[in-house]
Order: C-alpha cells, then sequence, then structure tokens
C-alpha cells in the first residue's frame, strides 16, 4: 500500500478543479494545467479536497497510485503558489542577460548563446550571473533549468559553469607540477 496515495491533496480556495473523460484540469491564479490520469486509478473531488486511489485493490495497480498522487498534487500546487529554480553563472566573463522571452548567455564561448523559454516559464536575472526561474509546471520547469545547466556545467577545477543554487561542486586538485 501507498503511503504517499493515501495522503489527501488539500485544494486552496482559489483553485478549481475539473474531471472528466479521465483528464484531470487545474485552474488557479498561476494558471491551468491539464493531465490525463492513468487508467487504473480513479480520483475522487470534492470542494475541500482530492483523494486518489487505485481501481481494485491488486498490488499492479498500487505502482500508480503514489506517482498519480504526487503529479495532481503537483499541479494544485504549481498553480497555486508556483515552483521556483535558482541557477548560479560562475566563471570570469561569464554572464546571462533577459532580453524579454529570450536569455542571451556569455559563457566562454566564441560566441553568445541565445535561449528562447518555453510558454509558461519566466525568468529574472540577479546581477548578471544569478538566474531565478519560475513556472506553474514542475516537469517544464526542471526540464528548462537542465537544458539550461547542460549548455556549461560546472567543471571540477575551478567550479566554472552553470550549477543550481543549491548544488555542491566537489572540487578536485589541480596537478602538481613544477617539482
Amino acid at each position: 500500500m501507498s503511503r504517499i496515495g493515501k495522503k489527501p491533496i488539500v485544494l486552496p480556495k482559489e483553485v478549481k478543479v475539473v474531471y472528466e473523460n479521465g483528464n484531470l484540469t487545474v485552474k488557479g491564479p498561476k494558471g491551468t494545467l491539464s493531465r490525463t490520469i492513468h487508467p487504473l486509478v480513479e480520483v475522487e473531488i470534492t470542494p475541500a479536497e482530492i483523494t486518489v486511489r487505485p481501481k481494485e485493490n491488486i498490488p499492479s495497480h498500487w505502482r500508480y497510485w503514489g506517482l498519480e498522487r504526487t503529479l495532481v498534487d503537483n499541479m494544485v500546487t504549481g498553480v497555486s503558489t508556483g515552483f521556483t529554480k535558482t541557477l548560479e553563472i560562475i566563471g570570469t566573463g561569464y554572464k546571462v542577460e533577459d532580453k524579454g522571452g529570450h536569455l542571451l548567455f556569455s559563457l566562454g564561448y566564441s560566441h553568445p548563446i541565445e535561449f528562447k523559454l518555453p510558454e509558461g516559464i519566466t525568468a529574472q536575472v540577479e546581477k548578471a550571473n544569478r538566474l531565478i526561474l519560475q513556472g506553474a509546471n514542475k516537469e517544464s520547469l526542471g526540464q528548462t533549468a537542465a537544458i539550461i545547466r547542460q549548455m556549461r556545467p560546472p567543471e571540477p577545477y575551478k567550479g566554472k559553469g552553470i550549477k543550481y543554487a543549491d548544488e555542491v561542486i566537489r572540487r578536485k586538485v589541480g596537478k602538481a607540477g613544477g617539482r
């Protein structure tokens, strides 16, 4: 049995939920999200909370129970408060500029890199080396942050590159040389 799946999802007052034909739509102040729910799981909606449970009490149905409950919870949280990812750009001359829907990165290559933000994701630049991404869809936000990080991943010798704000880079000692 799923411990996560048993927990009900509390609905904030400003969030509206519609479930019909296997599709769940969640509307709130931060936007609208929609997702198809797995057919082995059923969703029950009351004005105060959402309950997710398997259609039958069979272990093969349990595997989707906790997953679908977490996905629905992320949808409710996303449309009510939203999600945030913070990236830090470390290195001499490395910077990012916001060009209104586009980000312009200078990462030590011979050319600047232009990155178009996906729909529903907003960016805020602080001090040219700190990038704050915000959005309602947790999956899309995480994918966008991962793509930006891949442009110049942090290297272990000097720590130069793009890293998450809470990420710890394990540093290596350079060569001894000159003995």
